[in-house]
């Protein structure tokens, strides 16, 4: 039978109680994402402070290649968000075809490009030379597996866009299991353990950093084929065939193109910063670089509740403009705030009591504890401010309106972050905390203006599909 779709209008269910719908698949996916990634930080971390910044070291420009998949994934997003809110089953099924030509005309090119570059991008981001060689070795094993990277995260931004969050997260679930084991038996050597009094032998490859890389590309390649056969084999009224034309239609590539634009340029302004700034980061010292990877690590999972609340603002905004009903965006925007607030007070003083205990997850580094919960403790302080901004955000990017998000985004990743961070460390030599605490400003200006193109209320009259 086919699975009914989620439904805006549904006056059975209160505005919360549709708001968690779309919300809690999102948090429970990305809280067991940012778990795994703790194992997954964990076990490198076993091996010692070289093997995290071999691992980290490239983070920030594959994210700069990722964003544009990202932005892509975005405005697929809000546009089927939009045609569903319309009732336009068809344009859905139409925007699905266009997802899949992205897949292989973007995503193609962007992983050889990752290839390709695996050994230049460690050296670009100053990696020291006793890590080089490693985190090239890390990089090109993990960009095998990239396309089908690419293949689940343009397909998920599809499914969430008519309300379905669940499959994304049973997608992701999956491919962090397959990870995390994969590193079990990849990382480690063949051991004899012990449980319950009981003695046993677990098997290992004991590849080191290269099984991590190893199991990270296997667990993409799963998570691509399944989204691909949610796609194709799902009975539900957006299913998709192989016989039917895949003809781009150059009107809805100008409409998907229009809203990825500028979300493809925030991003990637967002990671060419990230990148500047861990380069100024890298010339303190592995400990620097050690710990400032693995604070923002820990930090990812006290985020999560906003991140599903900004998902949902995006699928909610996008619907309700798609239906012409702009005032239940708005009641659904001040509901997600009013829930995100709420929860993040909560992940703030976790976070700011508990920051020693979640970096000895990761390492066993005194100096790199002592130094990563000083940063974690800083970022404390933005959790809730960062949470609403993102809410406003996701709002605008549900409405289409991500140029001035961009326009906003860049005036404070490089006018507050990047330059003040480069200034504090190369010339007035200070270290990795100042540059968590100018995060703190630059988040609180970003707020600012967010909030103040949300109140002048002109994404209340974008509709990407009625045009």
């Amino acid at each position: 039978m086919a699975k009914k779709s989620f439904d805006i209008n549904d006056t059975s269910k209160s505005i919360p109680h549709l708001i968690f719908l779309l919300a809690w698949p999102v948090f429970l996916e990305q809280i067991l994402t940012t778990l795994v990634s703790y194992a997954d930080t964990a076990m490198v971390g076993a091996l010692g402070k070289n093997a995290t910044s071999s691992v980290t070291i490239s983070n920030t420009p594959m994210f700069l290649l990722n964003a544009v998949v990202m932005a892509l994934g975005m405005g697929v997003t809000t546009m089927i968000a939009q045609a569903t809110g319309a009732g336009d089953k068809e344009l859905v099924r139409r925007l699905e075809k266009h997802a899949v030509l992205i897949i292989l005309f973007i995503g193609i090119p962007i992983s050889a490009i990752m290839i390709s570059l695996h050994r230049l991008i460690p050296i670009w981001m100053q990696a020291p030379e006793e890590i080089l060689d490693t985190a090239a070795k890390y990089n090109l094993i993990v960009c095998s597996g990239r396309f089908f990277m690419v293949v689940s995260m343009v397909l998920n931004s599809a499914f969430r866009g008519y309300g379905d969050t669940k499959t994304p997260m049973k997608i992701n679930m999956t491919m962090n299991v397959v990870n995390v084991v994969g590193n079990f038996f990849l990382i480690n050597e063949t051991k004899e353990r012990q449980l319950f009094g009981l003695k046993f032998v677990t098997p290992g490859a004991g590849w080191g950093v290269a099984g991590a890389a190893a199991a990270t590309a296997f667990s993409m390649f799963v998570a691509g084929t399944i989204a691909a056969l949610v796609l194709y084999r799902r009975k539900n009224e957006y299913r998709l065939t192989f016989h039917e034309s895949y003809k781009p239609d150059k009107e809805l590539c100008q409409k998907i193109f229009r809203i990825s634009l500028p979300a493809m340029l925030e991003r990637m302004c967002m990671s060419s910063a990230g990148m500047f700034v861990t380069r100024s980061v890298a010339t303190l010292g592995t400990t620097a670089i050690a710990a400032n990877s693995l604070s923002l690590t820990a930090e990812s999972i006290s985020y999560m509740p906003a991140f599903s609340f900004q998902t949902a603002a995006t699928t909610l905004v996008g619907q309700c403009l798609g239906a012409g009903k702009p005032d239940r965006a708005h009641e659904f925007i001040k509901s997600c705030l009013t829930l995100a607030t709420i929860i993040m007070a909560v992940t703030t003083v976790g976070l700011f009591i508990f920051a020693p205990q979640l970096l000895r997850i990761f390492t066993k580094d005194p100096d790199v504890i002592e130094l990563g919960a000083q940063c974690l403790k800083i970022m404390a302080f933005i959790q809730i401010p960062q949470a609403i901004c993102w809410i406003y955000t996701g709002g605008l990017r549900g409405a289409g309106d991500t140029k001035v998000v961009f326009y906003i985004t860049a005036a404070t990743t490089w006018g507050v972050r990047t330059i003040w961070s480069i200034v504090l460390i190369r010339y007035f030599h200070m270290g990795v905390l100042a540059v968590h605490w100018v995060m703190v400003a630059e988040i609180m200006v970003r707020l600012l203006l967010v909030y103040l193109r949300y109140r002048g209320g002109k994404w209340r009259h974008m509709n990407f599909v009625r045009r």
